[in-house]
């Protein structure tokens, strides 16, 4: 087994200085200039360094040569707070000169290949989770060409530039008009009249610094797509992107080819990665594993797992077995293939009936197998589409008819040269006839039936590229240059069509759609002044700045929403900006770090549309900030927009949602996942009506005594990470800082919780206290001891391996694995790596200075050998918890009370001892800065805890991703579930019914969607009555609680139990309750439910418990009494 437990000492330094190769520096740009590598070979030659030769300041970093007329950065980290400077200043071609092309090809191919680039694991570390490491260095290698930077092109542009590929060549012969300001970020009024991507060039190059992003603005040529990995086209004809597919999958390697486009409230991908395209993860989930209970010796043998999880073999899967005991033969590492799998087992294509008879244990993990696709071309594609991917279910004719529209409209822009004009009838006629001229010519393919008003609308939004339809094609067609240039996850397979014909408004679109030379032009010709009016004066609350609220704000701006007179956006968050945000939340930059996402996200937003009326906060919406987000601010909001990563923020902004009859528009992301959940007054069921199972969590005996996965390792890591370098100094600070109190507390309680309380506190301040950097490494090198040698050797002391269980069964059957005590040496780096990490961490808690040996290995290895511990004496007696279902490892002892005293005397002799004024630093968590040791303790622990159970260990990385809880996140899921819930903000305006509306689900590894209607809410009816969770009683005046039970009694209902927060004002079981029947019910919840109104609210909420006549629980809704 690989020990892949961290080594501290083999940490890389980190330089700002360019990559060095061939005894020079490479240009920057890879350009034809070479005073710079002149000037280096010079100095060298002469026995100098190319270090003392720096680059001048602005130009650190970039070509040094000013004329240069390239200009390509090699990929390198992104350093915190680097000024682009001059940088962003870039040279492009404006010409179809051949020299031109020539040098850019030389500079996608001149930087390097991807075993060169480092990744910044602080950067990218959500990225990490669900790419992994040899995906990512594949992107490093990748040049991607983006044709056409219209809203969609720049979409696509931002997802993969934060993705890091090497370099992206951006392509458009167009220059910008005021149309293009309603869809991409990039452009300003200033850049009206400038060529598309000369325009965008700069700010897409602040999103990611070591991507090489560069221009191209002749027409293209066939030969020009040799050097890229990825081409999309995006506003290409199907004559030209034939002719480009057909050169692309003729190469060695293909090119991965992609034609993407969007008019309107419709849109297409179709994908041709070549004849053979190898999809070396189809979904990127791990490998399923189960841990073997049995296996019968049979012709098909019978294999059951233990019922501890859930298998989730499919039937033809190949698996391999480890660890088996008896049945050796199936240890050889050859996969085998199942079937009949179900849930805790499965058969196994195999005859075991001559082998060993099984005894025991067995890991059965699934091996994921590779699979190839055969994609056609283009041309082929167009005749013979084959099955297309679907989005709505409700829409299963709809693919094959947008298939020939978008034919359709190609052949009108080709015989027009133009696309259809916005609102003429005679265009749409046009398009319509072509569609029944090709539909006649198809063949095979022939649609049945035409549905004209279709085509009208596509006609009508032709020439407008949409903000949320870009956003969400930019999330699509970002994932599917990701799979083409590193064969992770399955490609679109080849067509996707999609339209949002739903988010029109009801009533129709009024006559004059003429321009109106405003930004908004393109989306004023789908949905019409009237709606443009709307978003305008729309007062939106968006919860959230993180990488879905960045990208919300974006959209919205591009929208116009809240841009009129009338109209407020306020985003709130109460988060700042750290390193790991930049790789997805595309509104920060380096020099951002530490500022609060609210204000920046919002400055940006501005920026993108200066009349945008936006507002940051750095409230959390909670409780706690009722008096910020008070009624009024509630009352004055149309539409909520969550941006929240946890489910309890969601509830909570779901609970005022309802109470204040606000529409809601939800969404989230999980790696390569994303959902949406539209939440409409009275039409829909609430976020909260609906749950998530709770995760399962590992039995506590489990966790620290019976680990059997690395995920078991890691969650006990971490806790013994916080009880000993965060709890326990907080705990003996709580005693420092007031210790009569503290005893007192103690004593008082006098249980065994309070003993181990103050057991720590002692161990903290009198008998482990560190004065020395070598009493902390005494303190780590004891840890590892009592860890990983005398804890296992009391364990199987007092369960050996052929212990049995009262049933007469192996104690140490599966899940349940035998451990081993490790052998401490300071010849393994791991041991050694582990007791660094614990000493530093033990010294910061007191305040130790580190001496300049702390990370040297020989003379730490030196000191720790010179450390001498008594030999381990097994102990008679000793109870460990085997209960799966104890909640507490504590054992309550008959002499608590005596301990604590004996403690406490402990206590107060060593508290005299202390400094004045002694104080110990609690080491606080935190995963996400690398040089804190934090990570290294935590692995450390986790992987030397695996080796005692001969748990496959782990890297810390993989380590971080698990204790540290992070969530996979990447930015094309996040673009997707932001573009889908814009889409549904066309609806809310529009006031729609709940049977246009679309909740969402997605995930773009398979690909895969799902698209459905919303629940409506759960009604209640009692005789005559129905309301549901959108409903509140509203009593009008202050009645007593007598006339309250009367109220309930003409509705037929008795009320037996009436509350207020969590005080309870009358419950008819209880007689002295009666005494209350004639007061006030504001008294009442004044006096005994403590309750404080704010000055602004002139009512208070109570609920109530009913029944009807028959006995029967009714639940009502929430009654607000007014005063």
């Amino acid at each position: 087994m690989a020990h892949m437990a961290t080594n501290i000492f083999d940490k890389k330094k980190k330089s700002a200085l360019p990559l060095e190769r061939n005894n020079q520096y490479t240009c920057m740009y890879a350009c034809r200039c070479k005073r710079w590598s002149k000037k280096v070979s010079s100095l060298k030659s002469k026995g100098g360094s190319s270090a003392s030769f720096p680059l001048p300041p602005n130009r650190r970093g970039f070509c040094w040569n000013p004329t240069c007329s390239l200009r390509y950065m090699l990929p390198r980290k992104r350093l915190a707070g680097e000024e682009l400077g001059s940088a962003l200043k870039k040279l492009h071609p404006t010409d179809a000169k051949e020299e031109g092309k020539e040098a850019l090809l030389v500079a996608m191919s001149s930087n390097g290949s991807p075993s060169e680039m480092d990744i910044d694991e602080d950067l990218h570390s959500r990225q990490l989770a669900v790419y992994g490491r040899e995906t990512m260095r594949r992107l490093f290698g990748a040049n991607v060409l983006i044709s056409g930077i219209q809203g969609l092109g720049v979409e696509i542009a931002k997802n993969i530039i934060l993705a890091g590929v090497k370099s992206v060549v951006l392509h458009d012969t167009g220059i910008v008009d005021l149309w293009d300001l309603g869809a991409n970020f990039c452009l300003s009024e200033a850049d009206v009249g400038k060529n598309r991507a000369l325009a965008c060039v700069s700010k897409l190059q602040e999103l990611n610094t070591a991507v090489s992003v560069n221009v191209y603005t002749s027409e293209i040529t066939t030969e020009f797509l040799s050097g890229f990995q990825a081409v999309v086209l995006t506003n290409a004809t199907l004559e030209q992107a034939c002719t480009y597919d057909n050169y692309c999958r003729n190469q060695t390697p293909p090119v991965a080819f992609i034609k993407a486009d969007i008019h309107g409230l419709f849109g297409s991908v179709f994908c041709d990665f070549g004849p053979e395209f190898k999809v070396f993860d189809v979904d990127g989930e791990d490998p399923h594993t189960g841990i073997v209970a049995s296996i019968s010796n049979d012709n098909l043998a019978l294999v059951s797992c233990v019922d501890d999880e859930r298998l989730e073999f499919q039937d033809g899967d190949l698996v391999v077995f480890t660890e088996v005991h008896g049945m050796t033969e199936l240890n050889d590492g050859k996969p085998r293939k199942v079937k009949n799998c179900r849930t805790h087992s499965f058969f196994l294509e195999e005859d075991t009936s001559a082998y060993n008879a099984y005894e025991k244990g067995g890991i059965v993990t699934q091996i994921k197998q590779p699979k190839l696709l055969n994609f056609k071309s283009l041309s082929e594609a167009l005749q013979s589409p084959g099955e297309f991917l679907l989005s709505d279910f409700s829409k299963l004719d709809r693919s094959p008819l947008l298939h020939l529209a978008f034919q359709a409209l190609d052949r009108f822009h080709t015989e027009f040269g133009r696309l259809p004009r916005p609102g003429s009838d005679q265009d749409a006629v046009d398009l319509i006839t072509l569609a029944k001229r090709l539909n006649a010519e198809a063949g095979d393919t022939k649609v049945e039936t035409i549905d004209e008003g279709i085509l009208k609308h596509l006609a009508n939004g032709a020439s407008s590229v949409l903000n949320p339809m870009a956003a969400m094609f930019g999330g699509i067609v970002g994932q599917e240059v990701v799979k083409a240039c590193s064969g992770k996850f399955h490609p679109l397979f080849q067509f996707f069509y999609f339209d949002s014909l739903e988010s029109l408004p009801v009533d129709g679109l009024e006559q004059s759609l003429a321009n109106s030379n405003s930004r908004y032009d393109a989306q004023v010709c789908v949905f019409g002044h009237q709606m443009q009016q709307k978003l305008q004066d729309a007062k939106v609350f968006v919860v959230g700045a993180g990488a879905l609220g960045c990208e919300f704000l974006k959209n919205l701006a591009l929208m116009g929403v809240a841009s009129g007179s009338k109209g407020k956006l306020i985003v709130t968050d109460d988060d700042v900006i750290e390193k790991s945000n930049l790789s997805r939340q595309f509104l920060f930059r380096d020099w951002n770090i530490g500022q609060a996402k609210s204000t920046v996200a919002a400055s940006a937003a501005s920026a993108i549309n200066p009349t945008l009326n936006v507002q940051a906060l750095q409230n959390r919406v909670s409780p706690e900030t009722e008096l910020v987000f008070d009624d009024a601010f509630w009352e004055s909001i149309d539409v909520i927009i969550n941006a929240l990563d946890n489910v309890n923020a969601r509830l909570y902004v779901d609970s005022r949602c309802v109470y204040f009859q606000k529409p809601l528009l939800e969404s989230g992301t999980l790696g390569t996942k994303c959902n949406t959940q539209v939440v409409i007054p009275h039409l829909t069921e609430n976020y909260g009506a609906s749950r998530d199972p709770p995760e399962k969590q590992a039995p506590m005996c489990t966790v620290h005594s019976f680990p059997h996965n690395i995920h078991h390792c890691l969650t006990w890591a971490r806790s013994e990470f916080e009880g000993l370098l965060e709890k326990a100094p907080t705990e003996a600070n709580n005693f420092l800082s007031k210790p009569e109190e503290y005893k007192a507390s103690m004593k008082s309680a006098g249980d065994a919780q309070a003993r181990e309380l103050l057991e720590r506190v002692v161990e903290c301040l009198v008998t482990e206290r560190c004065v020395t950097f070598e009493d902390c490494l005494l303190w780590a090198r004891k840890r590892f001891e009592d860890y990983f040698s005398n804890k296992v050797k009391q364990l199987i002391y007092t369960f050996p391996e052929d212990a049995k269980t009262s049933t007469g069964a192996l104690f140490w059957s599966a899940p349940k694995r035998f451990p081993r005590p490790l052998e401490f040496t300071f010849q393994d780096p791991s041991f050694l790596s582990f007791i660094a990490a614990a000493a530093i961490l033990r010294a910061e808690s007191y305040g130790i200075a580190l001496p300049d040996w702390a990370l040297n290995k020989r003379r730490l290895a030196e000191a720790v050998d010179r450390i001498e511990l008594p030999p381990f004496q097994p102990k008679q007696g000793v109870k460990i918890v085997t209960d799966e279902k104890a909640t507490n490892l504590s054992t309550p002892a008959s002499d608590d009370s005596m301990v604590i005293n004996q403690l406490i005397k402990m206590l107060d002799e060593g508290a005299s001892k202390l400094p004045p004024g002694f104080q110990m630093n609690p080491v606080q968590f935190e995963k996400d800065v690398d040089t804190n040791f934090h990570m290294d303790l935590i692995s450390g622990l986790a992987n030397m805890r695996a080796r005692n159970y001969g748990i496959p260990e782990v890297d810390k990385l993989k380590a971080k991703f698990i204790a540290g809880r992070i969530i996979p996140a990447i930015a094309t899921s996040t673009a997707l579930a932001t573009g889908l819930v814009c889409l549904e903000l066309y609806k809310v305006f529009a006031k729609h019914e709940i049977e246009k509306y679309r909740n969402s689900f997605v995930n773009l590894a398979l690909p895969f969607f799902a698209m459905a209607e919303p629940v409506p809410p759960k009604v209640f009816k009692h005789q005559d009555q129905s309301w549901s969770v959108w409903d509140r009683w509203i009593i009008s005046e202050n009645l007593t609680l007598s006339d309250l039970l009367e109220w309930f009694q003409k509705k037929g209902l008795t009320a037996y139990s009436i509350s207020c927060g969590q005080s309870l004002l009358y419950n008819n079981i209880f007689p002295k309750h009666r005494d209350r029947l004639n007061r006030k019910l504001l008294d009442l919840a004044k006096e005994i439910a403590k309750l404080e109104i704010p000055p602004t609210r002139c009512h208070f909420d109570i609920v109530v418990a009913c029944e009807d006549e028959d006995g029967n629980d009714v639940d009502v809704p929430l009654v607000s009494i007014c005063f």
